[in-house]
């Protein structure tokens, strides 16, 4: 999810910056010649090219083989097939900017973090069936604390349905149950970022009960309990330069993948005390790209980012990819 430059003035330059999100190559699936009805090897990479789309959250959706996008400046919630086309899969639910999604497997559901990237007042979660783009439910999360700016990022679900969502304008974390119904799950002025900084961003579930959480302003990791969530604690990074930190993907309860998009570069942490301190264990750059968050399929990460060269064309050219991470 985007974090948006300080050095760029206005909130219409903010949003500018954040949307040079994704982009790239395309590479063939393969084919076993010696068998016909062999499943084709996942690509290394997806590009698509679609004008004003700016996608900002990605997910793997096995069951229809597809990737799904989000789209800052559409609000819409898009497919992208192996072979580069894209389709609008969801619309409306009067979304201004799509941001982070998780696809909710075991419930069918696809979560999208509803904002305004312009504007800065909106955070709302937003559930639609992962089959017909339906709407399930639609519910305001910053109406629950009042704040003069609210942006909701990216989204965490635990093993109970419960989605928890980040607001990078205001230091807290939503918990929304499987009905839709919100409350404030942490509200710590610890969690606060500067005016006009984007502070709490990308989430994960670990399954031994707690959130991992990034604030982008200072590059922080936090490990936030579910069942005491006051009693958060912050991870270690000791040499690590994390600062605009995106999004987050468990790669396994012990690794953890961290997008940071205006260092064009996905971190691999470890961690042998339960993400009391972690260390680094891989990098993978994306220069001179800019990416914004991870999704995984089948064993593999696959990152998002714009390809800032067309990008700065004239006229530009809205190159996006979707590429296999390897450390």
């Amino acid at each position: 999810m985007p974090t948006f430059s300080p050095t760029l003035a206005g909130p219409v330059r903010h949003f500018a910056m954040a949307t040079l999100l994704l982009g790239g190559l395309l590479t063939a699936s393969c084919s076993n010649d010696d068998d016909d009805n062999a499943t084709p090897a996942a690509p290394d990479s997806v590009a698509f090219t679609v004008p004003n789309l700016y996608p900002e959250g990605v997910q793997y959706d096995a069951k229809n083989s597809r990737f799904l996008v989000s789209s800052l400046t559409t609000g819409n919630v898009g497919q992208v097939k192996d072979d580069g086309t894209y389709s609008v899969f969801a619309s409306g639910a009067g979304i201004i900017s799509a941001v982070g999604m998780n696809l909710d497997d075991s419930r069918n559901r696809l979560l999208v973090a509803s904002s305004n990237g312009t504007q800065r007042n909106i955070a709302k979660l937003v559930s639609f069936n992962r089959d017909n783009g339906q709407v399930l439910f639609n519910t305001d999360l910053g109406a629950l604390r009042a704040a003069p700016n609210h942006f909701a990022n990216d989204i965490a679900v635990d093993n109970q349905g419960n989605a928890y969502v980040t607001d990078s304008f205001a230091p807290v974390i939503y918990k929304v149950d499987p009905q839709g119904v919100a409350t404030v799950f942490l509200d710590n002025m610890q969690l606060a970022a500067p005016a006009g900084a984007f502070g709490l961003n990308g989430i994960v579930f670990h399954p031994d009960g707690y959130l991992l959480v990034a604030k982008s302003d200072e590059g922080a990791l936090f490990k936030v309990p579910v069942s005491n969530p006051a009693s958060f604690t912050r991870v270690t990074t000791t040499g690590l330069d994390l600062r605009a930190a995106d999004g987050l993907l468990l790669q396994d309860n012990n690794t953890l993948q961290v997008v940071t998009n205006s260092q064009s570069k996905v971190y691999r942490l470890s961690t042998s005390n339960s993400w009391a301190a972690a260390t680094l264990s891989g990098t993978f750059a994306t220069l001179p790209q800019y990416p914004t968050t991870l999704a995984r399929r089948d064993a593999d990460s696959y990152v998002l980012y714009a390809n800032l060269d067309k990008m700065m064309q004239s006229p530009p050219v809205s190159v996006f990819t979707i590429s296999k991470v390897r450390f």
